[in-house]
């Protein structure tokens, strides 16, 4: 379906504020502070429980209690933005609407960013950060036996490459997986980058960049680690995934579904149609599809943890 005019218009106002990386913008530094110079909706944000800022570790994190008595399951999230850009607030509205609407703990990972920490930062980052969480599930008003991973493109990828790491190392601890038009392939090939790399947000520029900021070495982008599309997908927790139209990653991200399901896991994929990259984080239920599309998430979250 085409884009209509009032996703068109957020569309170019986006991708007015965003930085133009990897044409105008090579430095990330500046591109960080672009974005964080960027207007913010003044609206009132979903509330909940309680938050609170705490230290996985040395890793900080930003903990989303729901209202009620626990225990709650847990969502652990990491944010998008090309593992370069993007931070706990970038993210805020979504994690209180999955804290909210979901009612789990939402433990958001400020995880290293690129290009001062290259790949694996961010996956070790991830894995520990998660493994900490379940250790320390009871004091969070979590339930250890109950906890999922979340994100959203960039942090889609760093969920999927945990779940393949907690197989990987025999860990048994993650229940569900919410994979948002997840980052899955490097080679950055698909038909869907050729056809949505320019006017839908976010370009195919972009991603040349982020890819050269994660991970310089080219020859190192199809580990599994970095590029979960290549791993082995037997035997990983069941797993919700959401694609946009519009987006450079669309396919990508239905490759990875597809894989995981014809390797015997149970996974759902929703393509919303007409939407583009970007659309499942907007603030303000600019967008019905946003709604919609958290109301889904949510959904999946309550049915996965029990």
């Amino acid at each position: 379906m085409p884009v209509d005019p009032l996703t068109r218009a957020v569309i170019d106002v986006m991708s007015q504020v965003f930085p133009k990386m990897g044409t105008e913008v090579f430095d990330a530094p500046q591109a960080r502070a672009i974005l964080a110079q960027a207007p913010k909706l003044d609206v009132e944000p979903p509330a909940v429980g309680g938050i609170e800022e705490r230290l996985a570790g040395d890793i900080p994190v930003r903990v989303y209690t729901p209202e009620g008595p626990g225990p709650h399951p847990i969502v652990v999230f990491f944010h998008g933005g090309g593992f370069v850009i993007c931070t706990l607030d970038t993210h805020d509205w979504t994690c209180r609407t999955l804290c909210r609407d979901a009612g789990a703990v939402v433990v958001s990972v400020d995880y290293r960013l690129a290009p001062e920490h290259p790949y694996p930062a961010a996956v070790d980052d991830a894995y520990a950060a998660t493994r900490w969480v379940h250790e320390h599930a009871a004091e969070l008003g979590g339930d250890p036996e109950r906890l999922a991973v979340a994100g959203d493109s960039a942090g889609g990828n760093l969920a999927a490459v945990t779940s393949l790491r907690a197989r990987d190392e025999g860990w048994p601890g993650i229940r569900f997986q919410l994979l948002v038009y997840p980052c899955t392939d490097a080679a950055q090939d698909s038909a869907s980058i050729t056809e949505n790399g320019q006017g839908y947000f976010l370009t195919a520029d972009h991603m040349r960049w982020f890819w050269d900021c994660y991970q310089p070495d080219p020859a190192r982008r199809g580990e599994p680690y970095s590029s979960p599309i290549n791993a082995d997908l037997r035997g990983l927790p069941p797993a919700l995934v959401v694609t946009a139209e519009f987006d450079p990653l669309r396919d990508e991200g239905e490759q990875y579904g597809r894989l995981m399901e014809e390797a015997g896991n149970q996974v759902e994929s929703v393509r919303f149609d007409g939407m583009f990259h970007g659309f499942f984080t907007l603030a303000g239920d600019v967008l019905p599809a946003t709604r919609e599309a958290t109301d889904l998430a949510c959904a999946a979250l309550r049915r996965g943890l029990g």
